[in-house]
């Protein structure tokens, strides 16, 4: 795959900042230290929504945004990074997003002009649509089940996406959680339109859910679309701080009962299975986990949420991590036991 380029024409960092977590479990003081210290390790990709934080609340809604709106104002670098944003698709708990979001040109362009306000830019990098406005299988959802229902033409959408690129307000559109089926679709419509395509689609992608690999990556190696991999380390599951049925005080999987498919029983023995190979070999689950799904071609980035300042130290430095053959085949052989067990 040919790289995706930073703004100033350096490539994107193998590792992405992931900030769903700011306004919620990490403070507006944390937040601009993980910016601070991700920056000075190389890292120029930082991707927000603006539903963000997780779990998504109205009262909360667009923290995120602000936060990293308030570093750029305050450090005067907005430059030095790559800056992704997400718009909402439709769900009824976001019923207080413009009335229930969509993808349509006035939604779209509403909901950009806001998160520009909250990020103190006057455009983003890389725009994505959080998830399609059809219902397809995302979020662990299995067996697909086809439902007729009434949704924004796609033509309209990628209009409205090609306006908003002329416009100057965003440089590069992208799209999320999306299936096989969607991202050839819009593909389609960019060549017959003559618009331009997604530059990026940002799917769940570890050891516990290698779904993309199916359909979604050989459409990323054709088409030149690079995976933003989300939830590389499963919830947490394999950074090894669930081993044996634990379940941290203050952890995702102890706050929030939102992630079932990461708290099944099969996922938490193939989590534990994971940390096994990675500590027979003197690693650290998490950074085996991580250096394996950004050792993949069709990986742009992996985006890493942290909350904490250890965590994020050690994240990033599994870039730096090879893995041995003898880990490879250990990986393959969970694998081909246990597969997906968190899709």
């Amino acid at each position: 795959m040919k790289p995706i380029l930073h703004r100033n024409g350096q490539p994107i960092h193998k590792i992405g900042l992931g900030t769903m977590t700011w306004g919620e479990q990490n403070s507006e003081a944390d937040a601009h230290q993980q910016i601070d210290y991700a920056l000075d390790q190389g890292v120029n990709l930082i991707d927000a929504a603006e539903m963000y934080p997780v779990p998504p609340r109205e009262e909360t809604q667009g923290r995120t945004e602000t936060i990293i709106g308030r570093w750029f104002a305050k450090t005067g670098r907005r430059d030095d990074w790559f800056l992704a944003t997400k718009a909402t698709g439709p769900r009824a708990e976001f019923h207080f997003l413009r009335g229930g979001p969509r993808h349509t040109e006035s939604q779209l362009t509403e909901a950009l002009d806001n998160s520009l306000k909250r990020l103190q830019t006057d455009r983003v990098d890389l725009y994505q649509l959080h998830w399609p406005e059809r219902t397809a299988n995302n979020f662990g959802a299995l067996g697909y089940r086809h439902i007729e229902e009434e949704t924004t033409p796609l033509v309209d959408t990628m209009t409205a996406l090609g306006k908003l690129i002329h416009s100057g307000k965003i440089l590069h559109y992208g799209l999320s959680n999306d299936t096989p089926w969607g991202v050839m679709r819009m593909i389609a419509i960019a060549d017959e339109l003559g618009l331009p395509r997604p530059l990026t689609i940002q799917n769940p992608y570890s050891l516990l859910n290698r779904t993309f690999e199916i359909g979604l990556a050989e459409i990323s190696h054709r088409e030149n679309i690079g995976l933003l991999a989300y939830s590389p380390l499963a919830m947490g599951l394999l950074s090894g701080k669930y081993y044996g049925g634990q379940k941290p005080e203050n952890s995702r999987l102890a706050l929030f009962g939102r992630f079932g498919r990461y708290d099944a029983p099969q996922t938490k023995r193939a989590a534990d299975r994971y940390a096994d190979l990675a500590r027979s070999h003197e690693l650290e689950p998490a950074q085996m986990a991580l250096a394996w799904a950004a050792s993949q071609p069709f990986v742009a980035s992996v985006l890493l949420g942290a909350t904490t300042m250890d965590q994020l130290r050690m994240n990033i430095a599994s870039v730096q991590l090879g893995l041995s053959e003898s880990v490879l085949e250990g990986i393959k052989e969970i694998h081909t036991d246990q597969p997906n067990p968190a899709p």
